[in-house]
């Protein structure tokens, strides 16, 4: 199944994205939130022989979870990565949080903020979970997964590095996308095996197997619920592969008017246009 969050005029709800539209599960849950089917998505499931109620090309997409209770996001997970950034390999998962705020759903406007110019693209897996837990070992770590989804880190380079935590350059407002819809794993398969592709204007900037990453879905999992209990709608970024814009030469960052695109297999393509933030005011 996809389901996506959007919204409708005033109406924000979710759905199973069908024939080009989609179901809207919301309204027929009585407006019951998404974190609150995740656990089961059986109720779901039964709606998909069901005609669309909404074209796509008639609403606008929200993050998958557009607003959810924990977004973490990992860094230095790709060995390509770790490789160009000329780093050590961590010993344990390097995590920080994003915001709901500083992410916005496919198709929308990335804004570029007036304060700098170096921003950067990072293409992701992000893992949505279902069914929360604590101490999960990593071998049922994969029966907590509601879904997976495209992600895209926007990072503003240099208030990264201000200090040693990353969190500045990770959330300002709307620098970030998820989605374009969360694909649960039936679907989507053994995620091991998807490819990650991240383009810049056309032009292939990042490509990996999501077998590169140094820490799997399962072992952070398993880490991050020794840590606290994960919940239903949760939200893991698993990093960046290879091939940034901040470790090219000559760097390469996002301009007004590009159009950056994370893509992998079988979860779909989120798509967005960067703007100045001052062309908002």
């Amino acid at each position: 199944m996809r389901i996506a969050s959007f919204i409708d005029g005033e109406t924000v709800s979710y759905g199973l994205v069908k024939d080009g539209g989609i179901i809207d599960a919301g309204a027929r849950f009585g407006g019951q939130p998404l974190e609150a089917i995740l656990p089961d998505l059986t109720r779901l499931g039964e709606l998909s022989a069901l005609s669309p109620d909404v074209a796509l090309s008639d609403v606008s997409l929200l993050p998958p979870v557009p607003n959810s209770g924990r977004i973490v996001c990992v860094g230095l997970n790709y060995k390509t990565h770790i490789e160009e950034t000329g780093n050590a390999t961590p010993p344990y998962p390097i995590l920080f949080p994003r915001y709901p705020s500083s992410l916005v759903g496919h198709d929308a406007p990335l804004v570029k903020p007036r304060v700098s110019e170096r921003f950067d693209f990072e293409g992701e897996l992000a893992v949505i979970v279902g069914k929360g837990g604590r101490h999960i070992p990593a071998a049922r770590a994969l029966d907590h997964v509601a879904g997976y989804a495209c992600f895209n880190d926007g990072s503003i380079r240099d208030f990264q590095r201000h200090t040693s935590q990353f969190m500045p350059g990770k959330n300002f407002d709307r620098s970030g996308s998820f989605g374009p819809w969360l694909v649960t794993p039936d679907e989507a398969g053994d995620v091991n095996a998807l490819t990650l592709t991240t383009r810049l204007n056309g032009r292939i900037m990042q490509q990996s197997g999501i077998d590169d990453l140094l820490f799997g879905v399962e072992a952070l999992i398993a880490y991050m619920s020794q840590i606290w209990e994960i919940r239903p709608g949760d939200v893991i970024a698993t990093g960046t592969a290879g091939g940034v814009g901040a470790a090219r030469e000559p760097q390469l960052w996002m301009r007004p008017g590009d159009r950056i695109e994370v893509e992998i297999d079988r979860l779909g393509i989120l798509a967005n246009t960067i703007i100045e933030e001052e062309k908002e005011r």
